[in-house]
């Protein structure tokens, strides 16, 4: 008996149930459908229903499918949501065998099972761009290898190194990026199924069949924990989160050395927007789109993490449809930034000219001075130091180049010493020049040439080895839906 007005109230419907109606049929219509067919197969193999019957019900379920028009479908408010419409139209073709569909399973399994292979799609998806991306950077690194450039820090020229070694570095945070990406996939690739409501079920079901049936690697264990736990969504979106946090630093970094006073990247005109009043503005603007959408990625990946925060450790609506969307829009923010960034960086360049002016204005190659001085000289570390200081300080007052302060270094040499430098100026001029610096760290990690080149060659391997799990995810996931195909037509068949 009724106790007050009829559900859903008004409020209720418009603001709860219609929304999630709508999110339903977005992401994970097509999604029930395959875990009605998987779930109708495996009650017909366990024996639970009878070949007869899962031949009326896989010939109704395909009749929903070509009658239901998703596009054309409305939130009605006579059934609660899309599941019971679907059990309401097996129903209507098959009398209470339509009910039977619902043996050992519940809404609670179907819902995260549902939102895991929605997730595993667009992560797989996101997955491979940012793979993609990381071929694209080392093909750029490889190329930009002996490009000099100004290295920053603090905001301030720092030393010389190439843009083949920064894009390096880029590569270097992508593939561990990658990684923590990989192993959160991995937890998302476990299938809820058969866990039921929370305890599984007393009918003699089989998880791992439609496991595999799903294209899952492998059921998640506890049935408790299958409706409960949702580290697959916070650990998925905390590794999404970091991948963009990362390239938001990189945006930084390109939107400074693309500024007129900085002026060492080149943005293509392909990528640069002009102003409406201002005729003579480049504006590399889509440097700001991409940190832009980055930022949003990590806003929603935040959003949902936080939504996460202090909710119990049970079945709840707060990790279900509606913050899983919120996370799609993360996903999606995501290609956006990756697919931008994988024409930007390849296209820009670096002026050179303005380097070679940057170097020598800031000094950058004082260190390897000081360095020599140590070596040629030796001189202890500090003594060697404030030489080098006192003939970057005498040469930016004069109004030097680096590289023609030989007679205030000797001069700088001497004050601090007490006698005079063994160093020709010949061997003073190659020990300030930005190539020198660069091809004197060879060291593990260097700029130099071998030390890159040797660099290159673990990236590859790395990026190797995650686009080998990538591609047996796929084609796990491709032979579950012959699979499943297969089976559930040799069920139509009788």
């Amino acid at each position: 008996m009724m106790d007050g007005p009829v559900f859903p109230d008004p409020n209720y419907r418009a603001n709860v149930l219609a929304p999630l109606f709508e999110t339903v049929k977005t992401h994970y219509a097509d999604h029930m459908d395959t875990i009605n067919r998987a779930h109708l197969v495996m009650l017909c193999e366990t024996g639970i229903l009878t070949a007869a019957q899962g031949q009326k019900i896989a010939a109704a379920l395909s009749d929903i499918d070509q009658d239901i028009d998703l596009d054309e479908l409305t939130y009605s408010g006579e059934f609660e949501d899309y599941f019971f419409l679907i059990e309401a139209e097996l129903v209507k073709r098959l009398g209470d065998l339509g009910g039977m569909l619902h043996v050992g399973r519940s809404r609670n399994d179907m819902d995260h099972t549902m939102f895991r292979m929605a997730l595993r799609g667009k992560a797989e998806q996101q997955f491979q761009r940012a793979l993609d991306l990381a071929h694209s950077l080392i093909g750029k690194a490889r190329i930009e290898r002996d490009t000099l450039i100004v290295a920053y820090t603090h905001g301030q020229p720092a030393q010389p190194t190439t843009f083949g070694h920064y894009v390096a570095a880029i590569v270097e945070v992508l593939l561990r990026d990658a990684e923590r990406l990989d192993a959160a996939m991995e937890v998302v690739d476990l299938c809820p199924m058969g866990a039921a409501a929370v305890t599984t079920t007393g009918f003699p079901i089989d998880r791992r069949r439609i496991s595999d049936l799903l294209g899952f690697r492998a059921p998640a264990v506890n049935s408790y924990g299958c409706i409960a736990s949702v580290d697959y969504i916070t650990g998925l979106y905390s590794a999404i989160k970091l991948v963009f946090l990362h390239l938001g630093r990189v945006f930084q970094d390109m939107a400074q050395w693309s500024s007129f006073e900085v002026g060492q990247l080149h943005v293509p005109d392909s990528l640069v927007q002009v102003s409406s009043i201002m005729p003579q503005k480049r504006n590399p603007v889509s440097i700001e789109h991409m940190r832009l959408l980055a930022s949003l990625v990590v806003g929603h990946c935040d959003t949902v993490l936080n939504v996460m925060h202090n909710t119990p450790f049970t079945d709840m609506n707060d990790s279900e449809a509606e913050v899983q969307q919120t996370g799609h829009m993360a996903l999606d923010c995501g290609e956006r930034v990756l697919s931008l960034l994988s024409s930007f960086i390849p296209s820009c360049s670096i002026n050179s000219a303005r380097i070679s002016v940057n170097a020598d204005q800031a000094c950058i190659t004082i260190t390897e001075l000081a360095d020599t001085l140590v070596r040629e000289e030796g001189l202890y570390f500090r003594q060697a130091h404030a030489v080098a200081a006192s003939t970057a300080r005498a040469v930016i007052a004069n109004g030097q180049r680096l590289g023609s302060g030989y007679a205030a270094f000797s001069s700088a040499f001497t004050s601090e010493t007490g006698r005079k430098t063994r160093l020709s100026e010949e061997t003073y001029a190659n020990a300030v020049m930005p190539d020198v610096f660069v091809a004197r760290r060879d060291r593990l990690g260097g700029p130099s040439q071998t030390a890159l080149e040797s660099a290159f060659l673990d990236y590859e391997n790395v990026l190797r080895s995650l686009q080998d799990r990538n591609s047996e995810r796929a084609a796990r996931r491709e032979q579950a839906n012959i699979s499943l195909e297969t089976a559930f037509n040799m069920l139509l068949k009788g």
